[in-house]
């Protein structure tokens, strides 16, 4: 039996096939979707890896060139479920759940709360039924994570009726913070239960406060918009900044839902494409102070949080740009030794998963993102709730 991940992003597919074992048999992305640039397949094996172009740009291509790679491998067997990463999963959706039309229907009423990220998600659910009839296809759930949240942190400060209708905060990330707690005590012990605050570090950026290893504060909202800066996404945002290009410039929703999801943050400040990672390499000084704009906001965010949690017992970065960006990782730390947290350079420039001395108050960590298993032991669970039903029911004929 395996299970086959896949995790849409807006410009990507990740995707992992697992053993019953949780083994990783097959691993790898598709890059360069919906028009971000050249689409390319690369795949890691446990024998070989590989490498080569995408005959189609957009995400329902990049499915057809997986499940191909899939049947090509020797000896892999055909996915018995499939995982998907879904962002906005709204009121309805605490857990995950098998797809039929009827969460699909309800899904795509989500859409325009996450419209990078919600439409292709849909389209390669929709296109993974089509190719594997008679899988069965599982949706995980971003905003799961953050059911736990309280009320004084879910509701926003306008008329009641509105949160009666599902406008409220939900949160983002919650895959990768089910990766990340999961490992949290093999590196903290019982402060992993403490006050942890995890910085997700990518194209979008969330923070979220823990206790207990439970979402009890995170910076994004009602939507992925919400927060700090990021890569094209402004992060908190006056409303009285809309209001003025409704009525002073004349711009319509559509012009600013495009603004504000594609043309904001990093790329707003400095132009190009908003890639922290090139920002940090750039000598022009706009790129400087957009690289300090970031931090500076990080480190906001997480006096917020470690406000909302009454101090901090640790600081967990996690996602792409904390996993490969050394100095990012550096500079935010050191901007936060007020908390506590007494910096190891050292090991930093190692790689190494502890960033904080030994003699460190507050503990530091750099952990990856293992979105993928989470999502493919969802996937698994109810595999098997699935078999046993029909089982039982075989059973009582």
């Amino acid at each position: 039996m395996a299970i086959l991940a896949l995790n849409v992003g807006s410009s990507s597919l990740k995707f992992a096939l697992f053993d019953a074992a949780e083994r990783r048999l097959l691993a790898g992305q598709c890059r360069g979707l919906a028009g971000s640039g050249r689409p390319c397949l690369e795949w890691r094996g446990a024998e070989a890896e590989g490498s080569r172009p995408l005959a189609g740009g957009d995400h329902q291509a990049a499915l057809a060139a997986v499940l191909a790679l899939v049947e090509e491998q020797d000896g892999l067997p055909r996915p018995a479920a499939v995982g998907h990463r879904v962002v906005h999963g709204g009121e309805r959706f605490a857990d995950p759940v098998v797809v039929d039309e009827g969460v699909l229907a309800a899904l795509a009423a989500l859409a325009p709360l996450a419209p990078l990220h919600q439409p292709p998600a849909l389209a390669v659910i929709r296109a993974a039924r089509r190719a594997l009839p008679g899988t069965l296809q599982v949706a995980c759930f971003d905003t799961a994570f953050h059911r736990t949240l309280p009320e004084r942190e879910r509701l926003y400060a306008i008329p009641r009726r509105y949160a009666a209708r599902g406008v409220r905060r939900y949160g983002f990330h919650g895959l990768s913070l089910e990766s990340v707690v999961e490992v949290l005590p093999f590196y903290l012990g019982g402060s992993a239960d403490g006050r942890v605050v995890v910085a997700h570090l990518g194209r979008g950026v969330s923070l979220t406060a823990l206790r207990g290893r439970r979402s009890l504060a995170t910076t994004m909202g009602l939507t992925p918009l919400d927060g700090v800066p990021m890569a094209t996404r402004p992060g908190s945002l006056d409303p009285g900044i809309l209001l003025w290009w409704l009525r002073e410039e004349g711009l319509s929703a559509a012009q600013i839902d495009r603004m504000l999801e594609e043309e904001s943050g990093l790329r707003g400040l400095v132009g190009g494409s908003g890639d922290l990672g090139a920002l940090l390499g750039e000598s022009r000084p706009e790129a400087h102070f957009a690289v300090d704009y970031f931090v500076h906001h990080l480190a906001r965010a997480v006096g917020s949080l470690a406000a909302a949690l009454e101090g901090v017992d640790a600081l967990v970065l996690t996602g792409g740009l904390a996993e490969h960006l050394p100095e990012l990782r550096a500079r935010l730390c050191r901007r936060l030794a007020w908390l506590g947290l007494h910096f190891d350079e050292a090991a930093n420039r190692r790689g190494e998963a502890r960033l904080s001395r030994p003699d460190s108050p507050v503990a530091a960590l750099a952990l990856p993102a293992d979105e993928e298993r989470v999502i493919a032991r969802h996937a698994s669970r109810l595999l098997a709730a699935t078999a046993g039903k029909t089982k039982g029911g075989a059973n009582c004929e």
